[in-house]
């Protein structure tokens, strides 16, 4: 139990709230391994599809900690980076013959199109770790909502910590990888995926800029 007041705790969870942002620039130097299992702590308390997953004896959700310079961060970058590509590649053919999804997915488009220039996919070695978390899949199929709060809890936990935070959102595209997931122990298809990138951030960023709750709230009688 807490010792803290309700107003005290209010005013640190906002703070923390305001203070999440995704970093991009992080610096060389490695997080403690207690801050990194603090962060795996507040994921595995995050809510869950109990529904869809709660007749199964073994536990749903999984956590993969690679860390930069290891052989699986390698592996795994390299992996990342094919998938990349390949969905580049895919999506431009099917953009030259659908004008409609020319328009809808050009953001996306130049998005992949400037990973496979870099090289790399960011996040994934250009950060000291890159934890992917793995959630088991069942019916209905919400694994991904799951794991939205579940990386939700992590990056609020790496804020409170000074930790910088990234998304890793085509880690859900390697579910079905078998090279990935036998680098990871798991079968391919079986579980749904996310990633994040975490370490010091070589610069704090201001404030995230959010509309006054008043001109997106509408209060229904």
């Amino acid at each position: 139990m807490s010792m803290k007041k309700p107003d005290q705790q209010n005013i640190i969870l906002d703070k923390i709230l305001v203070e999440r942002r995704s970093h991009r620039q992080f610096k060389q130097e490695f997080p403690s391994e207690e801050d990194i299992r603090g962060i795996i702590h507040a994921g595995l308390h995050a809510p869950f599809a109990a529904a869809a997953v709660g007749g199964i004896e073994d536990y749903f959700r999984r956590f993969f900690v690679l860390k930069k310079g290891s052989k699986s961060m390698t592996a795994a970058a390299s992996l990342i980076f094919e998938e990349a590509a390949v969905m580049a590649s895919n999506l431009e053919s099917a953009m030259e013959n659908d004008p409609e999804l020319r328009t809808q997915a050009r953001g996306f488009a130049n998005r992949l199109a400037m990973i496979k220039k870099m090289g790399q996919v960011p996040g994934v070695g250009t950060a000291p770790y890159f934890i992917v978390v793995a959630e088991r899949k069942g019916f209905p199929p919400v694994e991904q909502q799951s794991l939205a709060h579940c990386l939700e809890n992590m990056w609020l936990k790496a804020t409170a910590l000074g930790i910088g935070f990234q998304l890793v959102s085509i880690t859900a595209q390697m579910a079905d990888n078998p090279a990935f997931c036998t680098l990871l122990g798991i079968p391919p298809g079986g579980w749904a995926l996310m990633g994040c990138a975490a370490g010091y951030p070589v610069k704090e960023l201001p404030p995230s800029n959010r509309p006054p709750i008043d001109e997106v709230t509408r209060w229904l009688e």
